[in-house]
């Protein structure tokens, strides 16, 4: 069993991360679903306000409420699969929360890009709200990003990938990570079965 959590700012490639993932036959859970689906719950816009039901969740559950919605989610997959990744932690407390309960099966990897390339991205991805139609400007994210302790999180890494080459590239760099880790999880199987 292993688990791969992401963090990164806006934009940096986290959903890149998880679409390898996936074509990598392993299951991907979201976390900005939770948000997303509580933004719904709530009868709220999510490209509007993903941002303020995400900060209300915290200051409603905790820091780490988030994170805990997301693990039976993870545990779930984990039943069919060996390996998942958690795409989009946000903080320390949410990595914690992960480390608890997964221990030395959790790999935290941080996707980081320069601000010019994620608003690049943003904008050509087309799924956010412009700050024109009445969503939140990249600044005004990155700082509710920061202020969730995303920095501790970043800096709390096992791999940072710098996301500035090509996507075939950045698409190269996670397929290596996921299979040296989903590798180390079939070798300490095999070790357990036959030691």
């Amino acid at each position: 069993m292993h688990v791969i959590g992401t963090v990164g700012l806006p934009g940096s490639g986290k959903g890149e991360a998880a679409t390898v993932a996936r074509e990598e036959g392993i299951p991907v859970v979201t976390m900005g679903d939770v948000v997303r689906q509580e933004t719904a719950d709530r009868g709220l816009d999510p490209a509007k306000d993903h941002g303020g039901v995400a900060q209300a969740l915290r200051e409603e559950n905790g820091p780490a409420a988030i994170a805990e919605r997301s693990l039976p989610m993870i545990d779930d997959r984990l039943e069919d699969h060996d390996a998942v990744l958690v795409d989009g932690i946000r903080s320390g407390v949410e990595v914690d929360t992960f480390e608890e309960r997964f221990g030395e099966a959790f790999t935290l990897v941080s996707i980081e890009a320069p601000f010019d390339v994620r608003a690049e991205r943003i904008d050509a991805r087309g799924r956010d709200a412009s700050a024109n139609d009445g969503g939140e400007p990249l600044e005004k994210r990155d700082e509710r990003e920061r202020g969730f302790g995303m920095d501790d999180a970043m800096d709390r890494a096992d791999v940072v990938i710098e996301n500035t080459d090509s996507l075939e590239a950045f698409h190269e760099r996670i397929r290596t990570i996921v299979r040296e880790r989903t590798a180390e999880t079939d070798d300490s199987e095999t070790e357990a079965r036959h030691p």
